[in-house]
């Protein structure tokens, strides 16, 4: 087939030749729409659980630390016994399924009853049995609903949207085609953050006078429709892409069965110098986004108590995120990675994030400490409109160029190694960096005797320090074997298990 030439500024923009556009286009929208639903989710889970009664940003490294972990490694471990009967196709069209049925659940069910539901009576009984210094772990018994919900919103972006979504992406496309796509795949989901921020926004200023199950069903309705829209784009993929092998692979395997269990999985992460430094990679991230996260939401609330405002406040932060992110991608990331190599594209993430975060935490400490106002600006808005800037800049770099230099340290490994290798790193890995984060915190806490999040912050600094420190040295590490592994890859075709 004979391939375009591409002009100079259509190899920055869009290096996708016309007999690709079948593959391409697909997997473009298929990310707008799970990113959009990862951002609905994102608001939703943060404003319910900590604006909930009783309930605060101190909730989050429980539910991170005690219950998100626990579940992930279970969904591991029922994916990994999945891949060995069920073709991938079928995988992922349960898994959108599940999560569409939750929804409805949760939406139209279980919210409209939550004063049936809620467990009051119980509550204040153990809150004055145990005290307030351990309200955070009495909470999450107060509003069970929402915490189920906050933990089924974590689990959508390691499993739908790295284990599926990207497993998909590296199952049919060899890496010259990596190079290309995968940064506008970024940009789709950065428009999808970015478009899902005045939605969500309108629908907290409509309901605003309303209750907040309103704001809830309204986008509730809004995630089932692109969810339907996620598994008809799938099933056009598998039917018109690889089906009738329009991809570059040229031969697809559509029944294929990986046939490693999580175990041996797992092992051979440990055993693999390449896996480990991937891995270190993800759980890094994790820990040391949430040491920030979690201080700067609970100062959010402090300045934004009421959940519409919370919401609002929150929605415009990540519609910011994604449009900065999508400017990077566009313009930005794809010819980094193109241009200055793989290293350095990876190594930003670790050098960002370490850099703002420090800023983060001194202007915490000044404020926590001495109470003094910051270059005459009010200490607590100073710390919420830094922490917002940290984290724009931070998850802005991590969408537009951690997840694509990840995702591509994926394709030169064999098949047993992408499925299985991919979804324990990805979903454990991912979760077991959130929640060794959290249970961090929760011990600094406990140490402190201390019920807010607020009291720990200056030890928090230290631990995100040497973390983005290590995982600098990890990403040195792997681009060492990244480059001997994608010489011999460049010219494999993928072979897809869908």
């Amino acid at each position: 087939m004979t391939q375009e030439k591409f002009s100079k500024w259509r190899t920055r923009l869009w290096p996708i030749h016309s007999f690709e556009l079948r593959k391409v286009v697909p997997l473009i929208l298929m990310k707008f729409f799970i990113s959009f639903i990862y951002s609905i989710f994102l608001m939703m889970k943060d404003t319910l659980i900590i604006t909930g009664e009783g309930s605060g940003a101190e909730v989050i490294p429980v539910l991170k630390g005690g219950v998100v972990l626990p579940a992930a490694m279970i969904i591991t471990l029922l994916y990994a016994k999945l891949t060995n009967k069920y073709k991938r196709s079928t995988i992922f069209y349960g898994t959108i399924t599940a999560f569409l049925a939750f929804i409805l659940l949760y939406s139209f069910l279980l919210i409209p009853n939550r004063e049936l539901l809620s467990p009051v009576s119980s509550a204040n009984w153990m809150l004055a049995k145990v005290g307030p210094n351990y309200s955070h772990w009495i909470a999450i018994y107060r509003n069970w609903m929402q915490s189920i919900f906050f933990v089924v919103a974590e689990l959508w972006a390691p499993l739908v949207i790295f284990v599926l979504f990207w497993g998909l992406c590296n199952q049919i496309n060899v890496l010259d085609e990596a190079k290309r796509y995968y940064t506008l795949f970024a940009v789709a989901g950065d428009l999808g953050t970015v478009l899902s921020g005045p939605l969500i926004i309108y629908y907290a200023r409509k309901f605003a006078g309303y209750d907040y199950l309103v704001t809830v069903q309204a986008l509730s309705i809004c995630m089932l429709f692109f969810c339907v829209l996620i598994i008809a784009l799938h099933w056009w993929i598998v039917r018109y892409c690889v089906t009738n092998q329009t991809v570059a692979a040229p031969s697809i395997q559509m029944k294929t069965k990986t046939k490693l269990s999580l175990m041996q999985g797992l092992k051979y992460i440990a055993s693999s110098s390449y896996l480990r430094y991937i891995a270190v990679m993800v759980v890094a991230y994790g820990l040391a986004i949430n040491m920030v996260d979690v201080p700067w939401k609970a100062n959010v609330k402090l300045l934004y108590p009421n959940p519409s405002d919370f919401q609002e406040f929150t929605a415009r932060v990540n519609s910011v995120i994604g449009m900065v992110a999508l400017i990077t991608a566009f313009f930005i990331s794809g010819n980094v990675i193109r241009t200055l190599g793989w290293r350095f594209s990876a190594l930003v993430s670790p050098i960002m994030l370490g850099c703002t975060s420090t800023v983060f935490f001194l202007l915490l400490i000044t404020k926590n400490i001495f109470g003094m106002s910051i270059f005459g600006i009010d200490p607590l808005i100073a710390v919420v409109y830094f922490g917002a800037f940290q984290c724009i800049v931070s998850k802005s770099i991590k969408y537009s160029l951690f997840d694509p230099t990840k995702e591509m340290a994926f394709i030169p490994l064999d098949q047993e190694s992408k499925v299985k290798g991919k979804a324990a790193i990805d979903v454990v890995g991912s979760r077991l960096g959130k929640s060794g984060s959290s249970w961090i915190q929760l011990l600094l806490l406990q140490l402190a005797s201390a019920g807010s999040v607020l009291a720990i912050s200056g030890f928090l600094l230290p631990i995100v320090a040497l973390t983005t420190v290590y995982w600098a040295f990890s990403v040195n590490a792997l681009h060492k074997e990244f480059e001997k592994k994608s010489g011999s890859a460049e010219k494999e075709p993928a072979v897809s298990s869908l």
